[in-house]
């Protein structure tokens, strides 16, 4: 089939487009940025890409257009394969009919923490020797890919984020996993849901998909979810928590402040000890939820925790790019006041009384809407200064956010501008984190290249 894919060059349908090249479709694609790293590794695979959503760039004799979400009416292509009647489907439809249903799907879903859980969990199956495929939305490092067919047994990370401009359901609908993971549950993408009870209906939607003889790995602390699963479940229910959370058939227990020692535990009973380079509790209940999941689909839990040791983490999300001059620098996607908290909690804990300076670029539609403007301050507590890269999309007052800071933090609208604030206020022991989940203007890079 000769499959042409709108929006090819975000993580997702990178994704998408690598599976359908590998299952034997010829693949090409366009995209209104086309850009390394994603266009070099489409590039290799033998997938021709265009900039620009011009019409012409799909070829006459296409088979099928897949859409991604970002592209709405009014488009050029979107409105070309509309009126040339060219058959069209979303990214999470043909990901769900075309490829998933032959296989053993384990989908990690929640507010936070999916593309790392899905990480860990795809690791823990590829060291028991099962051959995983995946689909994440970044790129983990033991696999240095972020999508791949695999065998039997497929782990998606799964969004709730909706499918396309003609599909409003939740990409997750479309998956049908016997495996799911439910890490937590608050309220995000204010662009597509009006409140908290929206979101967890798709939820609800996600667990009526699930089989009777499936399993449901859920976050048993976590009231959304619970409400969630109130309305109905029909599978087997594997809670997992913290070791303070009474009744979790799954526990995991900090055995020093930063977390990088952890004692798993199921049924009240000790499995093993987990050393590895992680940090925070969130990163915890990531371990505990992915070590969950991979028994439920036949790996033995001594096997899981031996494969976390060798866990490496995710491009991208507190991604330690290095250190310089004695001023450590991470790069870490943050999309909302809870990630963030967690993040800046777990660095904490790691580094003592350091200093950390954050860049944050409230990036996401529900941030920059102002959502979320009165969760940032103590979110941002961790910090000892912040910066706040701002736009003129963001609909709240940034000097507000950061008197209540409490630092001597600054609103700059240009990254240039803020480089110069950091590489002038940093000095040795400092940790610096960029915050961002888009891309910053590469400001990590070039702060971590201009420091001596």
């Amino acid at each position: 089939m000769k499959i042409h894919i709108l929006g090819i060059c975000g993580t997702f349908m990178g994704g998408v487009a690598a599976l359908a090249r590998a299952d034997g479709h010829e693949v090409s694609g366009s995209d209104q940025n086309v850009y390394p790293p994603m266009s070099t590794q489409l590039e290799e695979l033998g997938i021709a890409l265009s900039e620009g959503y011009h019409p012409e760039h799909i070829a006459p004799d296409t088979d099928l257009v897949i859409i991604g979400n970002a592209l709405s009416r009014g488009n050029p292509a979107v409105e070309h394969v509309l009126n040339e009647n060219i058959p069209f489907a979303s990214g999470p439809r043909w990901l769900g009919e075309n490829y998933l249903r032959r296989r053993q799907v384990l989908a990690v879903a929640g507010t936070h923490g999916k593309t790392s859980t899905a990480s860990m969990l795809a690791w823990i199956l590829e060291h028991a020797g099962l051959a995983p495929g995946f689909l994440i939305g970044g790129v983990p490092v033991n696999f240095g890919v972020s999508a791949r067919t695999g065998e039997d047994c497929f782990v998606v990370e799964a969004d709730e984020y909706d499918t396309a401009f003609f599909d409003k359901r939740a990409k997750f609908v479309h998956y049908r996993p016997r495996i799911a993971v439910l890490n937590n549950l608050e309220f995000d993408h204010a662009d597509i849901y009006p409140d908290l009870a929206a979101i967890q209906t798709q939820f609800h939607h996600l667990v009526r998909t699930i089989p009777g003889n499936g399993s449901i790995v859920v976050n048993g602390a976590d009231a959304g979810l619970a409400a969630v699963l109130e309305r109905g479940c029909w599978s087997r229910k594997v809670p997992f928590g913290l070791d303070e959370h009474t009744g979790c058939e799954w526990q995991v227990k900090m055995l020093e402040p930063a977390g990088r020692e952890l004692e798993i535990r199921r049924h009240d009973v000790g499995l093993g000890r987990l050393s590895w380079s992680q940090t925070g509790r969130h990163n915890a209940l990531n371990a505990v939820a992915a070590i969950a999941a991979a028994v439920e689909a036949g790996v033995e839990p001594e096997l899981a925790i031996e494969a976390l040791g060798e866990f490496r983490g995710v491009k991208r999300r507190m991604e330690k790019l290095g250190e310089r001059g004695g001023v450590h620098v991470y790069d870490d996607f943050a999309h909302h006041p809870t990630a963030i908290r967690l993040t800046l909690e777990g660095l904490r804990r790691s580094v003592g009384n350091a200093r950390i300076l954050v860049a944050l670029e409230p990036a996401s539609n529900t941030m920059r809407a102002g959502f979320h403007v009165n969760d940032l301050p103590p979110a941002l507590a961790a910090a000892d200064h912040v910066w706040l890269r701002t736009s003129d999309a963001m609909d709240w007052d940034p000097l507000e956010v950061l008197e209540k800071c409490g630092g001597d933090g600054r609103p700059r609208g240009r990254v240039e501008a803020l480089l110069d604030d950091l590489l002038a206020r940093a000095r040795p022991g400092d940790h610096v984190i960029f915050m961002s989940n888009r891309g910053f203007e590469n400001a990590p890079t070039r702060f971590f290249d201009r420091l001596t």
